[in-house]
């Protein structure tokens, strides 16, 4: 299975989303992590990421008469790059967006179940804003998103931090102005300058 086959599926995202702080986990600790997925399916999934080179074995132990493992995220391979990216399909996006949202929902509906979730004090949002920005614009906000996110993704968990989940989703919601100029122009009716 190669890195795209093995990101998007939800279980597997949340496995990944789990692993992200750095530390090593045991399938075990992930089933603490995941409540709301059986044992099972996190055992399947952990050993579907670990065959693909995401989880890295980082030290074994018995643990009443069957082995235990110590797993740590490979972050360099857990990630579609952009040559990857650029030669995925309008389906491949589809389902990558499927997934996405299905992990969103999954993660959400664990946190509310948990005892004492409570958004407002935890200052949980979801927006979407509809923002006019030219490619240069647009390339220059993602690049000031990406360092106000990167510059916080080495931060070690401590008793006052708390795994937190930013899903940033950004996509055109209208069609490209050329396209519309070109057409407009096309027609037989369009006002000339």
């Amino acid at each position: 299975m190669d890195t795209v086959d093995l990101l998007l599926h939800p279980v597997r995202m949340r496995v990944v989303h789990a692993m992200s702080d750095g530390r090593t986990h045991t399938t075990t600790e992930l089933c603490g992590l995941l409540p709301d997925v059986s044992k099972a399916t996190v055992y399947r999934h952990v050993g579907l990421l670990a065959e693909g080179g995401l989880l890295v074995v980082e030290g074994e132990q018995r643990v009443r008469g069957s082995v235990e493992r110590r797993y740590r995220l490979d972050r360099g391979r857990a990630v579609i790059g952009a040559g990857t990216a650029g030669s995925m399909s309008s389906e491949d996006y589809r389902r990558g967006f499927a997934v996405a949202v299905a992990t969103l929902l999954a993660e959400f509906g664990a946190y509310l179940d948990r005892d004492g979730a409570d958004p407002v004090a935890d200052l949980v949002g979801f927006r979407q804003h509809a923002l006019w920005l030219s490619r240069e614009e647009l390339t220059g906000m993602i690049g000031e998103l990406r360092a106000v996110i990167a510059s916080r993704m080495d931060l070690e968990p401590s008793p006052e931090r708390r795994r937190h989940l930013l899903s940033p989703i950004l996509f055109p919601a209208g069609p490209d102005p050329q396209q519309t100029s070109a057409a407009e122009g096309a027609r037989p009716d369009s006002p000339s300058a």
